[in-house]
């Protein structure tokens, strides 16, 4: 079973066992427009920041070394994976299934190809998955040009990464409803853990300012999710 596409976004059946999932995730609509960046994109730019961190950490204290493709750059773009994500979601107008499915194709293609997501390759590989995304289950979409301009590329070079991408991940761009339906309920759990690992370092920045005696500038760092 394929997904199903109406109104530029996924068909979501409403007696879905997986519709709470979906309206948590800021998937469904139910005749209401959405307000802001949804749940869904939050989280996947979260997933990413923690993969780019961990990728990062063990390229540098191992002696394992990244494959160099067409999405690395010479250096690290200064915008961060959530103002990216908010960026491409704001000037696009692509639904927001096409963040989870873009999700699914990045997931394919460090599959076939071995490349390790950092920080040199993230945003190019971020732009042209959402962008081939959009294609596929959106029913209107901008062109290239417009989606180089948002992502901050020469219209040229998205079409290379294009062709790359399409090339790397087979062409594989049919995502099943149970397959979609996985991937959210593993943000969904995601948000969870990260929930579990936050409450008890706000505790213990709490239980710090009260106990403590004089000003004390230190902050809590934030954890690093495995």
């Amino acid at each position: 079973m394929q997904l199903n596409l109406e109104m530029g976004s996924l068909a979501l059946d409403s007696e879905s066992e997986d519709l709470d999932v979906y309206v948590s995730l800021g998937l469904q609509e139910l005749g209401k427009g959405i307000l802001g960046t949804p749940r869904a994109l939050k989280l996947l730019a979260s997933l990413l920041e923690r993969s780019v961190q961990k990728n990062e950490m063990l390229l540098e204290t191992t002696q394992i070394k990244d494959a160099t493709t067409i999405f690395h750059g010479l250096r690290a773009p200064a915008v961060g994976i959530q103002q990216y994500v908010d960026r491409i979601f704001k000037y696009s107008g692509c639904s927001p299934s096409c963040f989870v499915v873009a999700h699914i194709y990045l997931e394919r293609f460090i599959q076939h190809t071995d490349v390790r997501l950092t920080s040199l390759n993230v945003h190019r590989l971020l732009i042209t998955s959402v962008m081939v995304a959009a294609k596929f289950i959106d029913d209107a979409f901008f062109n290239n040009a417009y989606y180089a301009k948002v992502g901050g590329v020469s219209t040229a070079e998205l079409n290379r990464l294009e062709m790359k991408f399409l090339f790397s991940i087979d062409f594989r761009l049919q995502v099943s409803v149970s397959t979609f339906g996985r991937y959210c309920s593993q943000l969904e759990k995601q948000a969870a853990e990260e929930l579990q690992v936050e409450r008890p370092i706000q505790q213990k920045c709490r239980i710090k300012k009260v106990w403590s005696n004089k000003d004390d500038t230190t902050t809590c760092a934030p954890a690093i999710a495995r």
